[in-house]
């Protein structure tokens, strides 16, 4: 049976008490005292130590801030109790246990501050990591028998082949909305044949490329993230470099191809399925028969909204791969830092996604892609 903590109040002289603890004064059985000690009002003289069995560091403080409250003194502190408590009077003193808050005018400027810092060392670092890939790139196209070949055929099935049941469907649901959606406003106006071009122009142009890339960073970003932050865990990277071999070569370079390769693919895949997927409902909301919505899709879609995804995709799949595999790379502690840096990388890639979207919009609609 557990014993706890107690504590008795001794009448002295002048009105004063001496609180006696009593019993194992431990962080498993002090829980039972500690509020009475705090609520005691008597004037204390003294701390008596002297019936207590066991003691820790928690014991040490509490006797330690008893004494400090009520101004008295400790006795009949036993040699280890006596170290607990000078352990834990000079962290009070040094700040250690209840540093001083700055006011709320120095601590905003300090938070901003470190913010901004930290933004500033990150671009550094992400900048020094980019030059490392090229820097890589040009040394397998020097050397291309180096090159892993079968590393890139791997990456390719997981970025692209497997990917493709998901992004299918994603792209299907995506292209009934629009078509739902487009249709019932544009019934307003007369103008539901509209519907055809609404679809097909964002499927091309924009949605399929941009909501493919948003679910590769999220499957394939993450994944390389984790892959290759769990190797930096358990040394596998380090071991790579003892032995000579570079882990941007062998790690990063397969990657990083992978998603620039089958970006495009992906993209213009989504795009088709999303097409399927506005023909599919139409088919029944707005009475277009099926082939007749894909047909007209070739004569309202121009051939420069299918180049405008062709080219944004490669670039997402760059910072998509480039993403996940810093952050791996960044790993280094505990595996709690592998789902941090897990995180980073989707949300970093997702961001830098949809700004790079935003800028290319205005940039095709400065050249007269519109």
């Amino acid at each position: 049976m557990r014993e706890w903590a107690d504590f008795t109040a001794e009448p002295g002289d002048g009105g004063a008490v001496t609180l006696t603890l009593k019993g194992p004064l431990t962080v498993a059985s002090i829980g039972a005292i500690d509020r009475r000690l705090r609520e005691v009002s008597e004037h204390v003289a003294a701390v008596d130590l002297s019936q207590v069995k066991e003691i820790d560091t928690v014991g040490a403080w509490t006797a330690w801030r008893t004494a400090r409250d009520h101004q008295a003194e400790i006795t009949g502190a036993s040699n280890k109790a006596q170290r607990l408590i000078d352990s834990v009077s000079r962290a009070e003193s040094s700040g250690a246990i209840t540093p001083p808050r700055p006011p709320l005018l120095t601590r905003v400027p300090a938070a901003v501050g470190e913010l901004v810092v930290g933004w500033g060392s990150g671009t550094l670092a992400v900048l020094g990591f980019l030059g490392s890939v090229i820097v890589a790139f040009g040394r397998l196209a020097q050397h291309p028998s180096r090159f892993r070949g079968k590393s890139l055929v791997r990456q390719l099935e997981l970025v692209g082949v497997s990917a493709l049941g998901i992004i299918g469907l994603m792209s299907f649901l995506i292209g009934i909305t629009i078509a739902q959606q487009g249709a019932v406003q544009l019934q307003q106006f007369g103008a539901e044949i509209y519907t055809i071009n609404l679809t097909g122009r964002l499927a091309f142009r924009e949605l399929g490329v941009l909501m493919t890339a948003i679910m590769v960073a999220g499957r394939s970003g993450s994944a390389f993230a984790a892959q290759i932050g769990t190797m930096k865990l358990t040394e596998e990277v380090d071991a790579m470099r003892t032995i000579g071999v570079s882990p941007t070569d062998a790690l990063v370079m397969p990657r990083i191809l992978a998603a620039v390769l089958m970006m495009p693919l992906l993209g213009f895949y989504s795009a088709v399925m999303a097409v399927i997927g506005g023909a599919f409902i139409s088919n029944f909301v707005l009475d277009i028969p099926f082939f007749t919505f894909l047909l007209r899709i070739q004569d309202v879609v121009p051939v420069h909204d299918l180049w405008v995804g062709l080219i944004k995709a490669p670039v997402f799949g760059l910072i998509v791969a480039i993403a996940g595999c810093y952050q791996g790379m960044q790993v280094a502690g505990d595996s709690e830092d592998v789902g941090l840096r897990t995180t980073l990388a989707v949300v970093q890639a997702i961001f830098m996604v949809i700004v790079l979207d935003a800028m290319f919009a205005v940039f095709f609609s400065e050249v007269g892609w519109k």
